[in-house]
This record gives structure tokens, C-alpha cells and sequence, in this order.
């Protein structure tokens, strides 16, 4: 058994959190929101009274917050409060330069650190079947990985410091465009008179196979797993696409990488968000852009 702090108790962190309380592990957490620390409490995680509180003797520290100054301003609160050797986890999806930024603020505290955002939306998180993609050193990835593996299916050891968040902006800028293709091939078909199923059982099978067409499918029918089946209820959120986009913008222009695909599909899910649609699920673009044909 292992004392775990977990820090970020919400849609994500809070189921789990759940399964390292499932695996056996002593697990105290904090949020800043209480009805994420009364579900947590729930599943039986102990609630701590604060962040510092949380990490009072915990071995491993597990963060999953909103954005990178979320993530610096709470390792700097904490970080004085954890013993040396301990290990920080942040789960968070952040931009590059503050998962390095974090990894630097470990080391000056003698503290062991790896970034390892996921993926796998929520119904991953529930049923322990992320993905997880980490940075940092060999021997915090390998101290960090038997917690990971009590969280997900898949954990892969990307490189150095920050290398965890550039394959997963990387990854969901790729998905974000195959996402919009699939859904303008499927707006064409029903222009031209094709049914749901006739493309996906073409597509599906041949070179426009892609994760967005045979397992999140933007259609009702094809795959009766998809949010389209549940009225594009999320899944992973219109809101959540658009912040990995907009960071896979920030990265392309600090970087020098030319990504014109990537910075259009930014431009329509910001479109969707503003249209009111935020909340819905990304495969959910497919109704915007029907809306905009329709104009």
C-alpha cells in the first residue's frame, strides 16, 4: 500500500482516484470544489482540509488541474511541505513550457517528477483504461508507472522533462482534424444521397479508416457507442478540443512548426464554442458544420 495525495478531484481526477483507492492504496485528496470532494469521499478517498494538508506524508503526489498556472501554483504551495524522494504526477493536459517549468521546480526540492497527461475521456478514467503519456526521467518514470498502471491500460514513456504534453497536444491536434474530416465526408454524403451506414462500412474498411470514424463515429448508428447514439452528450467536450488546440497552436508558433490543418481546426471548434455548443461533444461538429451548409 501506498499513501497517495491527489490533488484535482473533478470529472477526471475524481474517478481516479477511485481506482487507486480500488487498488489498495491509502489515497487523501483535495479539490477546491465541494461537490467533487463529497463523490470522492464516496469512493473513499480521505478529503483533506487543503492541498498542503494532502500531501502531509504521502509518498506520491497526483495533480489534475485546468491549466498550467493551476499546476505551478499548486506544486509551489506544496512542494515545500513534501519529503525529499517523494514523487509528483501531474495528470494535467498543460502547455509544454509549464510542465518543464513544473519539472524544474521538483528538482530544486529534491522531489522525483513526471508529467503524464492522458487520454481516454472520462468513461477511461472510470474504467481504468487510459492512456498515459509521460515525461521526465528514466527513474521517475519507472517509480511512477505502477501507479499509472492502477489508472489506465496503456502507459508509454515519451522522453524527457515536458515530452508527456507534447505527444498529447500533438495527438489531439491530429485528433481534432480527423475529427472535422470525418464529420465533412459524412455532411457530403448526405448531400449526394449516400446513407450513415454505406459510407462508414466503405470508409471503415478502406484508406479514410481513422480512431474518429470507427470508434467515436459523429453519426448515430455506425458505432452505438459514440456520442452521436446519446445526443453528443460528452464524451470529451467541445471545450476541452479547443483548449488542446489552442496549445497545439501556442506550440507550433513557439516551435516554428507550420500546421495549417491544426490552426483551422482550432478556428471552427472556437466557431462551435461560440455558437453555444461548448458543453456538447466534439464529434458533435458535425451539427455545425450541417448548420453552416444550411446558411
Amino acid at each position: 500500500m501506498t499513501n497517495i495525495a491527489f490533488i484535482g478531484l473533478g470529472n477526471m481526477g475524481g474517478p481516479m482516484a477511485a481506482n487507486l483507492v480500488k487498488a489498495g492504496h491509502q489515497v487523501r485528496g483535495f479539490d477546491l470544489v465541494e461537490a467533487s470532494r463529497e463523490a470522492a469521499k464516496a469512493d473513499g478517498v480521505t478529503i483533506a482540509a487543503s492541498a498542503v494538508e494532502a500531501v502531509s506524508g504521502a509518498e506520491v503526489i497526483v495533480t489534475m488541474l485546468p491549466a498550467g498556472k493551476h499546476v505551478l501554483a499548486v506544486w509551489t504551495e506544496v512542494l515545500p511541505h513534501i519529503a525529499k524522494g517523494a514523487l509528483l504526477i501531474d495528470c494535467s493536459t498543460i502547455d509544454v513550457a509549464s510542465a518543464v517549468a513544473a519539472h524544474q521546480l521538483a528538482q530544486q526540492q529534491g522531489v522525483h517528477s513526471v508529467d503524464a497527461p492522458v487520454s481516454g475521456g472520462t468513461g477511461g478514467a472510470k474504467g481504468a483504461t487510459l492512456t498515459f503519456m509521460a515525461g521526465g526521467e528514466a527513474a521517475a518514470f519507472e517509480a511512477a508507472k505502477p501507479v499509472l498502471d492502477k489508472m489506465g491500460k496503456k502507459i508509454v514513456h515519451c522522453g524527457a522533462a515536458g515530452a508527456g504534453q507534447a505527444a498529447k497536444i500533438c495527438n489531439n491536434m491530429l485528433l481534432g482534424i480527423s475529427m472535422i474530416g470525418v464529420s465533412e465526408a459524412f455532411t457530403l454524403a448526405e448531400k449526394l444521397g449516400l446513407s450513415h451506414q454505406a459510407l462508414f462500412d466503405v470508409a471503415s474498411t478502406s484508406s479514410g479508416q481513422c480512431w474518429s470514424l470507427t470508434s467515436y463515429c459523429p453519426v448515430p448508428g455506425p458505432v452505438p457507442t459514440s456520442p452521436a447514439n446519446n445526443s453528443y452528450k460528452p464524451g470529451f467536450a467541445a471545450s476541452l478540443m479547443l483548449k488542446d488546440l489552442k496549445l497545439s497552436q501556442d506550440a507550433a508558433h513557439s516551435s516554428g512548426a507550420v500546421t495549417p490543418l491544426g490552426a483551422h481546426a482550432a478556428e471552427l471548434y472556437a466557431e462551435f464554442e461560440q455558437a453555444g455548443h461548448d458543453g456538447a461533444d466534439f464529434s458533435g461538429i458535425i451539427n455545425f458544420l450541417r448548420e453552416r451548409a444550411a446558411k
